[in-house]
């Protein structure tokens, strides 16, 4: 029985995580792309490491990225490598857009010489919208980027299109709204809002700096949103879809909810902190998913108030148990 192979570039990150686990569990070979391709940078995957292969490359490298494609010969590919964390990308937007936006022109070329009849999904961001002219975003939605890695999502976005199109690719996107798990590094406004109740509620912080309150967002499940980008490549045609759940919450609300879950009083700890602010503040995002639950036959299982609270409980954990191990 021949065994599918996928390639999943940015397969540390969380997004890398949930991916992995589905395939293996559907029986297929995964490999991997990592820029450092260490054990701590891999730390995400856990035990799932042991079960994949994964090659170090460099999204910003022709060669690179040639030279995996050939080696793994992938039938799916996922890509998920990209500089995303905004801040950043106005701190450094010539190596953002090389990595987002380049990278995946570097990949879906790699594709077309070595591998054309291989399926891609290019991992897209509702940030494309940037400040919407709808309230409820779809598929036709024009795009609007107000930072630099937005500005590079889009340009990746319409590459995938002309390879779809020019070249008769298998080339997907899949425009995915904010989407959030215990799996989420640090840098991101969510794992630091639970982290910190988790520490204020063990005693090893004081306060939660915080910029915007105001901004809202379509909050999903990691695990769900991998789970449509599969559905995606087992379509009969390419397209492009929405993810997201239609609900949208406000970075208040989303601390409220952490903060209850420890039992705490979030005004006791809230810190108003200036610098936290970004350029050009992306207020309201929310996506219709209406297109992928008809034609995916995909919906959202897990709801905001138990992915916040998932998120909770994990750092709990996390930090009981590294608590245990510095008295042990």
């Amino acid at each position: 029985m021949y065994m599918k192979k996928a390639l999943i570039t940015g397969i540390a990150g969380q997004d890398g995580f949930y991916l992995t686990e589905l395939l293996l569990k559907k029986g297929y070979s995964v490999s991997g792309l990592d820029i450092r391709n260490d054990p701590e940078h891999l730390s995400r995957l856990g035990e799932l490491a042991e079960k994949v292969e994964v090659f170090k490359g460099d999204m910003r490298s022709q060669e690179s990225i040639d030279g995996i494609i050939q080696k793994v010969l992938p039938d799916e590919v996922y890509n998920f490598a990209a500089q995303s964390f905004v801040p950043k990308s106005w701190e450094d937007p010539a190596t953002s857009s090389d990595v987002t936006g380049l990278g995946v022109a570097r990949l879906l070329s790699a594709l077309a010489r070595f591998k054309p009849e291989a399926r891609f999904c290019q991992a897209s961001s509702a940030i494309m919208f940037g400040t919407p002219m709808e309230s409820l975003q779809d598929e036709q939605t024009p795009f609007n980027p107000k930072n630099p890695y937005g500005a590079a999502k889009a340009f990746a976005h319409f590459l995938v299109t002309n390879y779809r199109e020019g070249k008769k690719m298998f080339a997907c996107s899949a425009i995915l709204y904010n989407h959030e798990s215990p799996k989420r590094g640090i840098e991101f406004v969510t794992k630091k809002i639970t982290r910190a109740a988790a520490m204020i509620k063990l005693g090893l912080a004081k306060e939660l700096k915080i910029g915007n309150m105001d901004a809202k967002r379509d909050w999903g499940f990691a695990g769900d949103y991998v789970e449509a980008m599969w559905l995606m490549l087992q379509q009969e045609k390419p397209d492009d879809y929405v993810v997201a759940t239609g609900q949208s919450h406000s970075v208040r609300e989303f601390i409220d909810l952490a903060f209850k879950c420890v039992g705490l009083d979030p005004n006791k700890y809230l810190v108003k902190d200036p610098v936290l602010l970004r350029p050009n503040e992306v207020t309201l995002l929310v996506g219709s998913p209406e297109k992928a639950k008809k034609v995916l036959n995909w919906k959202p299982k897990v709801s905001f108030d138990q992915l916040v609270g998932m998120m909770v409980d994990e750092d709990i954990k996390d930090l009981q148990h590294k608590k245990t191990e510095l008295i042990a």
